[in-house]
């Protein structure tokens, strides 16, 4: 038997469902050197953070994330809140000798992400691990992309096509959630779902963003608040209110190998639920890949026969031997058990996970760069790197 460590987990909605099942998960399907034991989950409600507890697996509940991170039996903390609270609770539990893993995007801002950074190198002095949430990476065609291109399969990179469309918010009358607040969110689309493709493209290239110019606008100013009805409060008085980040977020880039790319991030494309979407062009050779299609990666090497689809569920494609036979899909929720199976294996051999809040840190100055081009029209470099 592996030896356990405690997991406390901060927040319980749809993120937190996710990384729970990947928690209860991963020793069934992986032999991890650490066994998690789901010692407490924190909420802000004693009641609804009791019942998800009990739903979910917690062993008990907490209503103050700080004596969760105090509590004995956690040694690793997962932070699954909004952004605006990502960086006072990551960098409290790092302190506390905690090992943490952080949802993306790291923080809301790029000087949150450089505190929660600086904190993180700081810890792993001490043996102390953090890695920055970025499941897509962990997807067996993502994985396999990037094998290929460290290969050399590619040759060098001369163009990268960056998509994560959704539709979710089309509805002028879907109401005012967190998600498009910018003081609970830092931003919209560009922070939510451009973060990922940001770090996507970068993880697959191996290269980074060096320059950017951007677009991004919000179609929908004011939203009904979430909670009233007929767009009246209980006060009697207006029930709507601004919407505060973007809609939607356009930008160009090169990479730092010299290539071009393109970005596209909007939560307002009519008829797409989930496509994370990223093309690759070398010299040598291509590939595609669309999560709503997750278990295939298309692949072409020279000029003469075109692309060729991969599913990417063979015994020696990466991870997808721990699951089922060949031919056998996987789905969204196996990327977070692949996740916190490596962050378990990193801390077990105390090296340092990936992605790191190093590369967290990059993703933020990017996004960073994005809304300040945007902002004044310009071409912005991201600051220096981490």
């Amino acid at each position: 038997m592996s030896a356990s460590i405690g997991v406390g987990m901060v927040g319980y909605a749809f993120m937190g469902r996710v990384h729970s099942q990947a928690w209860r998960n991963v020793s069934a399907f992986f032999d991890v050197p650490l066994r998690p034991v789901m010692a407490a989950l924190g909420g802000r409600s004693a009641e609804a953070t009791a019942q998800a507890a009990e739903r979910l697996g917690w062993a008990a509940a907490e209503t103050d994330w700080k004596r969760l991170v105090e509590r004995d039996d956690v040694q690793i903390v997962d932070i699954c809140t909004p952004g605006d609270s990502h960086a006072e609770i990551a960098i409290a539990a790092l302190e506390a000798g905690k090992h943490v893993i952080c949802e993306k995007p790291l923080a809301n801002t790029v000087a949150e992400a450089e505190a929660m950074a600086a904190a993180a190198r700081t810890a792993a002095g001490r043996g102390v691990h953090a890695m920055a949430a970025f499941s897509y990476r962990r997807v067996p065609a993502v994985a396999l992309a990037r094998r290929y291109v460290e290969e050399g399969r590619l040759g060098e990179i001369r163009h990268v096509r960056a998509q994560y469309l959704q539709d979710w918010i089309v509805d002028p009358e879907f109401p005012l959630v967190w998600r498009l607040q910018s003081d609970k969110a830092g931003s919209g689309a560009l922070g939510d779902i451009g973060a990922h493709i940001i770090d996507t493209a970068q993880f697959i290239t191996g290269e980074h963003l060096t320059e950017v110019a951007a677009l991004t606008e919000t179609f929908i100013k004011e939203r009904p608040l979430a909670g009233s009805s007929s767009g009246l409060t209980a006060g009697g008085g207006s029930g709507r209110g601004p919407v505060t980040v973007d809609d939607a977020a356009l930008f160009i880039g090169r990479m730092s190998g010299g290539g071009l790319a393109s970005f596209e991030a909007t939560r307002f494309a009519t008829g797409r639920k989930n496509a994370l979407r990223i093309e690759v062009n070398g010299a040598l050779g291509s590939l595609a890949f669309d999560f709503e299609s997750m278990n295939e990666l298309w692949f072409c090497e020279g000029t003469g026969g075109g692309f060729r689809r991969i599913l990417v569920t063979e015994p020696d494609h990466p991870y997808a031997g721990a699951w089922w036979p060949p031919g056998h899909g996987l789905g969204y929720e196996h990327a977070f058990t692949h996740e916190v199976k490596d962050f378990l294996e990193a801390i077990a051999a105390g090296t340092a996970p990936e992605p790191s809040f190093d590369d967290g840190l990059r993703v933020q100055r990017v996004l960073g760069a994005v809304e300040e081009s945007a902002a004044h029209g310009s071409r912005l470099t991201p600051t220096e790197d981490a």
